[in-house]
């Protein structure tokens, strides 16, 4: 092998380990990947007639790219607070106290306070925005890619660990909890869940729902960790954690036995909380095409996704690879 060769070769080989690592530190952000393709997904198939025929078509990017944020998180300075509220820091009742539009949030708080402590619920209003704005214009590039990102964060409203300071646990004996419950249920037992949740329906106030999201999933905070903590007294470590295959590499994750154990005692939370996930992102999308005037989307079926957007996600795919470090949150439950 030849010097240029072997220096090319090892270019290629870091860039390809760098991309493994920011997507394993992506995973444990918020909904695993294959969480968020899946809510996507299935979000399509609840859409009206006047609908379903575009996103159908359409329906591997909007799965495909749903995962882009988690990704850009770890790779672009300011992203991740737009993937969580940390709703708890605000007091014992805070959701009677921090005002649900921003301007009225920033005068109580600052705006620096607010970025710190995550801005989930406002930047789902801002992604609706520009999602309407898309439909009004017929772009398609836009409405897709707003589409499918606009469909992460709803459904990272609907993470309860999502809405609280000690996201990855309150002790570090709960460290790990982050990713169990988002990553690690889904992927076991999210293909038998039940998404017949009724069709897409019009939204009155798209912020209103984005933080009614934010407070239905924040009171279910308590009981994933005292569920967690019950039955880590249960099981010993050699049944709690097993170790797999992943990416030619062999981690320490939780065993099927525990993770059964754990959705049942949550009464199967993770997968109401996705079926909340589905029904609300359809009902998004439903309503920026509403709001939009309701543009005839069988006339946009035959056009193609244009190559300047490819070439644009293809760009921004090499910035993410070049990530060596992440630049998301640091995580309280491994300080």
């Amino acid at each position: 092998m030849t010097k240029s060769v072997k220096n090319a070769f090892n270019r290629s080989a870091l860039a390809l380990f760098m991309l493994l690592m920011l997507l394993l530190h992506a995973d444990v952000l918020s909904f695993g990947f294959f969480a968020h393709r899946k809510m996507n997904r299935m979000a399509v198939f609840i859409l009206p007639p006047e609908m379903v025929g575009f996103f159908k078509k359409h329906v591997e990017y909007l799965s495909e790219r749903s995962v882009d944020p988690d990704r850009r998180a770890h790779a672009v300075p300011g992203e991740a607070p737009r993937h969580y509220i940390d709703i708890d820091h605000f007091g014992v009742e805070p959701f009677a106290i921090v005002p649900k539009r921003w301007h009225d949030a920033v005068e109580m708080f600052s705006e620096d306070t607010l970025m710190a402590q995550g801005v989930l619920p406002w930047h789902i209003q801002t992604m609706m925005s520009r999602l309407t704005r898309a439909f009004i214009e017929r772009d398609i590039d836009r409405i897709l890619y707003n589409a499918a990102h606009l469909g992460h964060y709803i459904a990272d409203a609907c993470t309860p660990l999502h809405t609280t300071k000690f996201y990855n646990g309150r002790t570090p004996a709960q460290r790990g909890i982050h990713a169990l419950w988002e990553s690690r249920l889904p992927e076991l037992f999210a293909d038998n869940f039940n998404y017949f949740v009724g069709r897409a329906e019009y939204i009155q106030s798209p912020l209103d729902r984005a933080w009614q999201l934010v407070e239905i999933s924040h009171l279910k905070v308590d009981t994933i960790f005292q569920v967690y903590d019950s039955l880590m007294t249960q099981y010993t470590a050699d049944q709690v954690y097993i170790h797999e295959m992943r990416s030619q590499s062999t981690v320490r994750t939780y065993s099927r036995e525990f993770a059964r154990a754990f959705e049942d005692g949550l009464n199967n939370m993770v997968e109401r909380q996705m079926r909340l996930a589905v029904k609300s992102i359809g009902d998004f999308w439903f309503t920026a095409w509403v709001d939009a005037g309701q543009p005839d989307l069988y006339k946009l079926e035959k056009r193609a996704i244009s190559k300047r957007h490819l070439r644009m996600l293809q760009k921004e795919e090499e910035q993410w690879e070049q990530t060596q470090q992440p630049v998301g949150r640091p995580n309280p439950g491994q300080e």
